[in-house]
């Protein structure tokens, strides 16, 4: 059996110039395919609001929903390291607020770390689950929770501000950044310029690692696809195929056959 994958794991990874991988994931049955496949980081992200809930935003997922969707994936995952993602106003209202609902990830679901969206702003948060023994990757660039705020999901190139947050984030105790939304040339240096490792996300191929969205890679939704999504197959099109042949048969009498009846 490989070893678990643990925040070392993936500091070495970076020094050795060895790529990361990540993927959501937020049931039993997904994370145990991502885990058997060798995935390296798997986020329990609050793209589950998107994905498999039906919002048009992450804003609207709760704290006992991403800790249900976090026991279902830690039960599966015997490699990979499951990271939860703070959803919206879990962390924001005070700092004893944000250390409660982050312990609550590794203490009720078994996650190894948490996510939390922002940069310089952030940091106390960051600081503080870190003193309390949490394990904290952060998020800046484009963060869905912002999407009011950022007038709509928008590419970020403030490249001032981007690598400000990034030292700053690196400086309060976060183990590795995910950097979304980011032209290439800036994560680049955002990249360069950090010890820990950063996680790309529509941030182009100089990252230490990428992530995507199950659902979206797989093609299991087939709505809107963001332009640094590849679909490495469509899901969708095989189950609608696959429904498609069962209604057929179910109307026209020909299953179940004999082959699936019981004698």
């Amino acid at each position: 059996m490989s070893k678990k994958i643990t925040t070392s794991s993936l500091m070495k990874m970076k020094q050795e110039g060895k790529k990361i991988t990540a993927l959501t994931a937020y049931d039993y049955p997904s994370a145990a395919m991502l885990d058997r496949a060798g995935i390296d980081v798997i986020l329990v992200g609050d793209s589950v609001g998107m994905a498999v809930q039906g919002w048009d935003t992450t804003l609207p997922v709760t704290m006992d929903e991403m800790i249900y969707h976090t026991k279902l994936v830690t039960r599966a995952c015997t490699r990979s390291m499951v990271v939860g993602d703070m959803p919206f106003m879990s962390y924001q209202s005070s700092l004893d607020k944000a250390v409660e609902n982050a312990g609550r990830f590794l203490k009720e679901a078994g996650a190894t770390a948490v996510k939390l969206e922002g940069g310089a702003a952030v940091c106390p948060a960051i600081s503080a689950m870190v003193n309390s023994g949490i394990p904290v990757q952060a998020h800046i660039g484009l963060t869905p929770q912002s999407v009011h705020q950022m007038g709509g999901f928008k590419v970020q190139r403030d490249e001032e501000r981007l690598l400000k947050d990034a030292r700053e984030v690196e400086a309060a105790g976060a183990f590795s950044v995910v950097l979304e939304g980011i032209p290439s040339s800036i994560a680049k240096k955002i990249t360069q310029a950090l010890t820990i490792p950063t996680i790309g996300i529509g941030a182009g191929p100089s990252c230490d690692g990428q992530i995507l969205v199950f659902h979206d890679m797989l093609g299991i939704n087939d709505g809107f696809i963001p332009k640094f999504v590849k679909k490495y197959v469509d899901i969708a099109a095989l189950a609608a195929q696959g429904l498609n042949e069962y209604i057929k048969e179910v109307q026209e009498g020909s299953f179940p056959s004999q082959a699936h009846e019981y004698k």
